[in-house]
């Protein structure tokens, strides 16, 4: 079985038995699927130890109707990791990882203001905050990230230059099923109609790609993109790039 600690001093402990050792630590927010395994596969496959970090980190959290709803499913994931073999699964409590007090925030400039950044005021500011407070806390080596998130991993790694931090940030080929949606948590709260929407998306953005490698500049690329999108039933596009 593999223990789950919820405590930093229990993982502490733990750790000091590792010295000498390559540490990789997978990052989670829980609920997990083949794209968080996968991660989890190549970790273990790097590193002589691995620890699974399951926090559904508050302050990334715009809509407090959205953290509500966000799946805790512990003793699932747990389940799911078993046959993978990680060293452990750490999840925090959470005044393990803001105790009374806390004031410390980390803002990442550049790649961390467009796109999502924009639309989200205060979300890479959580993530940026959690990861390096997650790195500590385990003492990663190297840390392991789905391209999926494609701004994050940006925002990750310029932090882990900026503040010379020591990890090496890994990040890995994004899941898809086969219609082409990418593996995600959330993709449980889509009705049967928007999970059947959803896969446009994907075969707009590969158009579009394809489009822009075979000479076409990139606004009417995209701006067709956009059109695929809505005409498939999306109500909006946010942003597109």
């Amino acid at each position: 079985m593999i223990p789950i600690l919820h405590s930093l001093d229990a993982l502490r402990a733990l750790r000091r038995g590792w010295r000498g050792e390559v540490v990789g630590v997978v990052p989670t927010m829980g609920a997990l699927h083949d794209g968080h395994l996968s991660l989890v596969q190549r970790a273990r496959a790097e590193c002589d130890r691995v620890i699974v970090t399951i926090f559904v980190n508050p302050t990334q959290f715009n809509n407090p109707d959205d953290l509500a709803k966000y799946p805790r499913t512990e003793a699932a994931d747990a389940a799911l990791l078993a046959p993978l073999t990680p060293d452990v699964i750490f999840a925090p409590l959470a005044d393990q990882v803001y105790p009374a007090g806390f004031a410390t925030k980390i803002t990442v400039g550049g790649v961390a203001d467009p796109l999502e950044g924009a639309l989200r005021p205060g979300h890479f500011e959580g993530v940026a905050t959690v990861v390096a407070k997650l790195f500590g806390m385990t003492g990663a080596d190297r840390a392991y990230f789905g391209q999926k998130d494609w701004q994050q991993l940006q925002v990750i790694r310029r932090m882990v230059a900026d503040l010379n931090m020591g990890v090496e940030v890994v990040g890995c080929e994004t899941l898809r099923a086969a219609d082409g949606l990418a593996l995600s948590s959330r993709n449980a709260r889509l009705t049967p109609a928007a999970r059947a929407t959803a896969p446009a998306l994907h075969r707009a953005m590969t158009a579009a790609a394809e489009a822009i490698r075979g000479g076409q500049t990139p606004d009417p690329a995209l701006d067709l993109a956009r059109q695929a999108v809505l005409a498939a039933g999306f109500e909006a596009v946010e942003y597109l790039d």
